[in-house]
């Protein structure tokens, strides 16, 4: 009855009320969107958030079963966001550029899971799999419809810079060092960024300029200008070692 269905309603919105007040991956706020999903096994959030709860509480093998279930219910909300878990969690960068070309065929537009584009996961993605031409193809796609709609000092600081290393181990130093310079120009700290330039200087001949460099992006790193991501390692990601070890190869 329509009454019935109201009470299951105020009875799911309850939980979830009671569910988002607790983090993600506490016992409470598993609890609370398992209960939701016996009220309603058709809402997408639903399986969503049981999903997340399992990979924050580091059991990733438990998150596809309900996963699946959001992109059952909402096929274009959810199935690029499955790709962006697919892209970090699991580093399955084929399902995961499965599921952001399906996002095209869905949707009349571009889609921003977590933020950036499906263009700008494809891009790390493609890298991931040393598919140099095809990501800095999508780093093209993204980075010239953020700066036709923006502006290119509103690139984000990642899609200059994986472009700039998918160029870099292509072997194009060239044009891999636009793209430090870029980030070098718009953004001033990032220790990414002189990492990779001080190893193009050195290998150029250039090592006093090398080591200026990496000394200042030694600064960058121990100040957090680096390239990090919670819960995982970001791909590509450097640490105070490698900085460490290039200074010093270049003091030898």
């Amino acid at each position: 009855s329509l009454l019935s269905c109201k009470s299951r309603d105020v009875k799911v919105k309850d939980a979830y009320d009671f569910g988002f007040k607790h983090y993600q991956g506490t016992p409470v706020h598993m609890n609370a969107f398992a209960y939701a999903l016996e009220l309603d096994s058709t809402k997408a959030e639903t399986y969503r958030e049981l999903s997340v709860t399992y990979l924050k509480r580091g059991i990733p093998h438990k998150w596809k079963k309900w996963y699946d279930g959001a992109v059952k219910y909402d096929p274009e909300t959810w199935q690029p966001w499955r790709g962006y878990l697919y892209l970090w969690f699991y580093r399955d960068y084929e399902k995961a550029i499965a599921d952001f070309d399906a996002s095209d065929s869905l949707t009349d537009y571009i889609d921003h899971p977590q933020g950036h584009s499906v263009d700008f996961w494809r891009g790390i993605a493609y890298l991931g799999l040393n598919d140099y031409k095809n990501s800095i193809a999508y780093w093209y796609k993204h980075i010239q419809r953020e700066t036709e709609e923006s502006g290119e000092d509103w690139v984000e600081l990642e899609a200059f810079l994986y472009r700039g290393i998918a160029y870099y181990e292509s072997g194009n130093s060239e044009k891999a060092l636009e793209n430090f310079d870029k980030v070098i120009h718009y953004f001033k700290q990032s220790a990414d960024a002189k990492y990779y330039k001080a190893l193009i200087l050195k290998e150029a001949g250039q090592s006093e300029e090398a080591l200026s460099l990496i000394e200042d992006a030694i600064i960058d790193f121990n100040l957090g200008f680096y390239n990090n991501r919670p819960y995982v390692e970001t791909l590509r990601q450097i640490y105070i070692e490698d900085l460490e070890e290039f200074k010093k190869s270049i003091q030898e």
